[in-house]
């Protein structure tokens, strides 16, 4: 049987569950509006900064609460942006892909953040 303090302790980590469950539309709802703010054709170092910002937090804190492909899809695509972000030009072919990348990371995690590997899991990055 738990102790008193497991039982506050688990009853706290619950609350923590839920709020970041109730907060995943909103975040999504950001890196929607985060995602249209970029051009490809000239993406500013504001709106991609603060993209990657949100995809960095997603990646370090999802799997904690339980939404475990939905960070590490964050993480990936994170990582590729970050490969975009360190060259002084990129084609707006490759932006194009990697909009279309989180698009689709967006669309999945809409349906169903929580969903693991296999049916309807993200594509992969």
């Amino acid at each position: 049987m738990a102790a008193p303090i497991d039982q506050e302790f688990f009853a706290r980590l619950r609350a923590l569950n839920d709020k970041f469950a109730a907060g995943v539309p909103a975040t999504l709802q950001r890196l929607r509006a985060q995602r249209a703010a970029i051009n490809p054709q000239a993406p500013d170092r504001t709106s991609v900064t603060a993209l990657q910002e949100t995809l960095h937090t997603i990646a370090g804190s999802a799997a904690t609460f339980g939404f475990r492909s939905f960070g590490q899809q964050a993480r990936a695509l994170e990582q590729r942006l970050r490969v975009l972000t360190a060259f002084d030009a990129v084609a707006p072919r490759d932006w194009d892909d990697w909009l279309a990348s989180l698009d689709a990371y967006i669309a999945w995690a809409e349906i169903d953040p929580k969903a693991e590997d296999g049916a309807g899991s993200p594509p992969a990055q």
